[in-house]
């Protein structure tokens, strides 16, 4: 009888699921789709003014929503979502999405042609959240005379990525396994009803400082399988997007900003179960390898921030971009 009653629980949840995404699925997403070779990429514009800031969000984030309207006030700004996130390829069954593996050279040709098409033309101001930081820094040298800055929170460094201890590795692919359940979760509709019962201010509290037309077109995403498969996709193929990043160190005179949080994860009860003190040894390692990128770097330190600056200390990315265009004025 009680695995009859989880079964019907099961079936209750997935059948919400279907019809939440039916009925999300008719509302117009915030921005425009662009078609950048049979898949399509949304993105979305605010302000005016030049240079543009484009913004990459980190791996499985779309926090960049977040930061729209206080980074509109110093120009225009463009936050787009990868292939497989938000509401690119918002109707597209998983076989119809980007074919190509999800890695920064792929990334970054779709970004590049996400622009051209959408006419929003150089020069841009880069900011790269985590994993965005390899995609943005592999987009200023490809296109160096499109890049007046580059704005990198709490960035990736592949020197650092490619050495990375047995157990740090271990945790990678608990993540990886995480993901993969998540994909499940999504799809009975559990995710959904996480969210409904406020689960991800629980893990977030700094989600509910920001109100619900905020967040709530933020969490759509996280709803869906297609959103933790393509977290799956980029994680797994994180080494080569590292070994990919190796041509992209130097950069000359160009401004860049490397924003340091103080934590890759705020100690708390569970990270007494990771190897928390290793893996901020390495992000100290690779935030050092990340200063040798221009001699034109500075370091700004979020010294209350974990590794989600955007949440927990959004104003030194505000500040970054005060000090790339400060530097562009010189």
């Amino acid at each position: 009888m009680l695995i009859q009653i989880r079964v019907l629980l099961l079936i209750i949840t997935t059948i919400y699921q279907n019809i939440s995404c039916l009925i999300e699925d008719q509302k117009l997403p915030p921005g425009i789709t662009v078609d950048v070779g049979g898949y399509s990429l949304h993105l979305l514009s605010r302000g005016k003014g030049n240079p543009t800031i484009i913004l990459d969000h980190s791996l499985g984030g779309i926090e960049g929503y977040l930061l729209m309207e206080k980074l509109s006030q110093f120009g225009r700004v463009c936050i787009y979502d990868r292939a497989g996130y938000g509401w690119s390829d918002r109707t597209a069954p998983l076989r119809d999405r980007s074919p190509h593996p999800r890695t920064s050279t792929h990334i970054v040709k779709e970004l590049d042609t996400l622009l051209t098409r959408a006419n929003i033309k150089p020069p841009y101001i880069l900011i790269g959240n985590s994993f965005g930081s390899y995609n943005m820094r592999l987009y200023a040298h490809q296109f160096p005379e499109k890049v007046r800055g580059l704005i990198l929170t709490d960035g990736l460094h592949e020197k650092g990525m490619l050495k990375m201890s047995l157990d740090i590795k271990l945790l990678q692919l608990f993540f990886i396994s995480g993901f993969f359940m998540s994909i499940l979760g999504s799809s009975l509709g559990i995710i959904r009803l996480l969210a409904n019962i406020r689960v991800f201010e629980l893990l977030k509290p700094e989600l509910k400082q920001l109100s619900p037309q905020i967040v709530t077109p933020i969490k759509r995403s996280f709803y869906r399988p297609k959103h933790w498969f393509t977290m799956m996709r980029e994680l797994w193929s994180l080494n080569k997007s590292s070994h990919q990043l190796k041509v992209a160190n130097q950069f000359q005179a160009l401004p860049i900003v490397n924003i340091k949080a103080n934590s890759f994860f705020k100690p708390s009860f569970w990270t007494l179960f990771i190897p928390l003190r290793r893996v901020n040894k390495l992000r100290d390692d690779m935030h050092s390898d990340l200063m040798n990128l221009s001699s034109n770097t500075v370091q700004l330190k979020a010294t209350k921030s974990g590794h989600f600056v955007w949440l927990d200390e959004p104003k030194f990315i505000l500040e970054a971009v005060k000090v790339i265009l400060s530097k562009n004025k010189e």
